[in-house]
């Protein structure tokens, strides 16, 4: 097998009582590996099945004949880069060059959190919403359905699952609450300052 899931960053119970064993258990255990099983399945046999992630990312992005290979190996992609964006006890204000360059780009941190839970709310359907990178400057991206930003030349700090199952067993409709809740509990912006200098290449 040429792709792998990518063990959590923690326990199933980590993030508890913000999102539960059980959800982390569907939305993992199942649906990501769903895409895992897939991609491998689409790839088998193709010149897509040596190369890395990223790289199937971009190399099958825009492509008619490559949806569904594109469609896997993103969601690939953006669920492993979710696990990550998010920690035990995390959340709070961003920290360190991360911090620095949202006061750049945004009044101030409180400005940041309600810009990012408005993209988190006013992305229609499935998608994910996304704090990037790009020449020195961050932004706040989405994305819908399996859509990554590497494939338009930024790069990604953290990211918010926001399709329905990343938190209906938890939140039901209650999508604000889930996207309030990440800021203030989970996101992991020890994570994002790292790839500020390490780009993450899966």
């Amino acid at each position: 097998m040429s792709f792998v899931l990518d063990p959590l960053p923690y326990a199933q119970d980590a993030l508890a009582p913000h999102i539960s064993a059980n959800t982390i258990s569907f939305h993992y255990g199942k649906h990501h590996a769903g895409y895992v099983n897939k991609l491998n399945e689409l790839t088998k046999g193709t010149p897509y099945e040596t190369q890395s992630l990223t790289d199937v990312v971009k190399n099958t992005f825009g492509n008619p004949a490559t949806v569904a290979i594109f469609n896997n190996a993103a969601q690939n992609w953006n669920h492993t880069f979710y696990w990550r964006s998010m920690k035990q006890q995390g959340g709070g204000p961003a920290t360190g060059q991360v911090k620095d360059l949202i006061l750049q780009s945004f009044d101030s941190l409180d400005s940041f959190s309600k810009a990012f839970t408005d993209a988190a709310l006013s992305q229609f359907g499935s998608g994910w919403t996304w704090l990037v990178e790009k020449d020195g400057k961050v932004s706040i991206v989405k994305t819908s359905n399996a859509d990554n930003p590497i494939t338009s030349g930024y790069n990604p700090l953290i990211t918010l699952d926001v399709w329905e199952h990343a938190y209906y067993l938890d939140f039901q409709n209650r999508r604000v609450d889930y996207a309030n809740l990440f800021l203030t509990n989970l996101v992991n912006w020890d994570y994002a300052n790292q790839n500020l200098v390490n780009k993450a290449h899966l």
